[in-house]
Parts: C-alpha cells; structure tokens; sequence
C-alpha cells in the first residue's frame, strides 16, 4: 500500500521510500542499468559532524511535511525559500537521513556556475598528456586513450544515475546563479537524463559502447551507455534560496515550492531541546529576545544556539553573558540597525 507521509521528519530512518507509489506516467523513468544505492557514509564529507547533527535535529514543521512529500510523491524538486538560518539546506540532510537515501550531493552555486559544472567534468589537457606517454596497441584508433579516465560527474550528473532509490540532490542557493541557470536546469530536471558528448563521441571506438565513469563525492565508478545517463528513480532535489531574485515562471511551475518563515517561540523551544537539551530560564530569556529583534533585522537561529550553548558552558555572570549574547546575535541584513540587547 502507498505510503503518506513518506517523509514524516520522525529521528528515526526507515524504508518508507520503497512504498512511495508509481510516479505520474509524465514523470516516470526508465534508465538503467539499475544501480544499488550507495551506503550512508560512502562519502566522508556528508557524513561530516555538522551535516549529521543538522540531520539528525531537523525540526520540521506541518507544512514541510507535507510539501516534501508532494515533492517525493509527484518527482518533482522542492524549491525551498526563506531568510537566512531558517534550515534550508538541513532539510536535504534530514529527508536523506530518515529515507535512508545515502550521502547528499551537494552543489554551491555562484555566480559563475554553469549547468555543465553540475553535469560533470573533463580534463582533455591530462587526457592528452596519458596519450602521449601511452603505447597504442598496432591498429588502435589515435584517440583510444580511455575519455572516461579524465571525467568525473558532477553532483547532478550523479543524482540522475539510474540508482534503484532516489539520490538526495541539495542545490544551494540558486538566487545566486547567472540569469540562465534555472532555465538550463529547468530542461534536464524535466528530462530527467543528459548526454557526454565526449563519451557518444568515444562509444564509436569502443565495443558496445560502455564506459566506466568516476561519481561526484565517491572513488566509486558507474556503467555509462553511450555516453547517455537516465535516471531510473527522481533524485529529491532540494533548491534553495534566500529570496533575492524571482525566478522564470516556467521554472517555478515545475517546482513545489516551500517558504520557510523565522519560527515562533514554540518552534525555537523545539530546535533549542533537540540540539542542546531541555531549555533553562536563561535561555528561554534569550528565546524571547531573539524572536522580539527578529522584526527589527535578520537574524539566524544558529545565533541563538551559540549563546545558549556559550551560557550553559562558559560560567560567565549575567550581565557578562547578556553582552556576548549581543556580540554573538548581530544583524545579517544590511539595512538593519541593532538595537541596545
């Protein structure tokens, strides 16, 4: 039987993913050959002390619940909006975590990203190097020197292998990208599948036309086809964005799209017990001036985490931890003054 909620943000994994139902025939994949997932902690930079604990601590709201699962039920990314500290980018990890998904791919955007970062990369200037130091056998075509031992794929060129379960895929950031990046991205998200040229172009050369390639985050390599890659199951794209940019219509109609909002006190009691305990009075006191210089500036709830943290470990008096509150919680929009804490 279908499962909802798949995701559930529950600490504990799971299997649930396997009961997701089939996708809808316009968002259904075929690619193949089916490859296993690979473990949790394939890729020591994910399983890293911060990501695990953002994972494990996620504090996910009703409406993430369920647009996450819209977004897991309908094979389609999560665009995920809000200001700064909110836990855009821990959610990747904690949906990954409970779905047993494996390690996160992960790809920073700037302002000079193009889709073919994402997609993979390739070194034709070591590849010309190995030709040369490399003895052709009598009759071998001059550029048989193995394209795929130059090439690497990167974190959506991974994503979109045809893995048995969905890849967990976090584009972070997007609002920063040059004007074109949604719409590149927009075609590939829909097509769920991309080409190398550089391997079609080495398939002729080679039996059968397979090629062993290197995945992003892993010394692992996959079977590639032709120098085609087809997904087999969705990855679960997470893109996020402060907000800063509007994005083609296009592009958001194709998107589900979730606005995270700074939390309320309850919601700040939640994170603050699931990351350091049972909040005290003092700092159920800094729960409640955080939230009342909220409305005057940004501010990110790791903000806050560091100066309860800071207050229950340093020994410090009160008027002594009341100043490295204010030194640890300063205003992230430009426009915003502080006020006196």
């Amino acid at each position: 039987m279908p499962l909802w909620p798949v995701y559930t943000g529950a600490p504990a994994p799971h299997d649930g993913i396997t009961r997701l139902p089939p996708p809808p025939p316009w968002r259904a994949f075929d690619g193949g050959p089916v490859l296993d997932p690979p473990d949790a902690d394939g890729d020591p930079a994910a399983a890293s002390p911060d990501r695990a604990h953002r994972a494990a601590t996620y504090q996910a709201t009703e409406d993430t619940v369920q647009l996450v699962n819209a977004a897991l039920y309908l094979r389609r990314p999560l665009l995920v909006t809000g200001p700064p500290g909110t836990g855009k980018s821990s959610l990747a990890y904690a949906v990954a975590r409970e779905l047993r998904l494996g390690p996160v791919l992960r790809w920073n955007i700037t302002s000079r990203s193009t889709l073919g970062d994402g997609l993979y990369t390739y070194d034709p200037l070591s590849r010309l190097y190995a030709a040369r130091h490399t003895t052709r056998p009598p009759g071998a075509p001059a550029d048989a020197t193995g394209v795929e031992d130059h090439l690497r794929l990167g974190p959506l060129g991974t994503a979109l292998l045809p893995y048995a379960r969905p890849r967990a895929l976090l584009i972070d950031e997007i609002d920063k990208s040059d004007l074109d990046l949604p719409n590149d991205l927009l075609h590939v998200l829909e097509e769920g599948q991309y080409e190398i040229p550089e391997l079609v172009r080495a398939s002729r050369d080679t039996p059968g036309g397979h090629a062993e390639v290197l995945v992003d985050g892993a010394d692992r390599r996959v079977p590639v086809e032709r120098g085609r890659v087809r997904c087999h199951a969705f990855p679960f794209v997470v893109l996020t964005s402060n907000g800063e940019r509007e994005f083609p219509p296009a592009f958001l109609r194709r998107c589900v799209s979730l606005r995270l909002r700074q939390p309320d006190d309850d919601h700040l009691a939640e994170i603050v017990r699931a990351h350091l305990g049972e909040p005290d009075g003092y700092a159920r006191q800094l729960i409640h001036r955080f939230l009342s210089r909220v409305g005057s500036g940004e501010l990110a709830t790791d903000q806050l985490l560091n100066a309860i943290y800071l207050a229950r470990s340093s020994g410090l008096g009160a008027d002594s931890l009341d100043e490295l509150a204010e030194q640890l919680m300063p205003y992230l929009g430009r426009s915003a003054q502080p006020d006196a804490f």
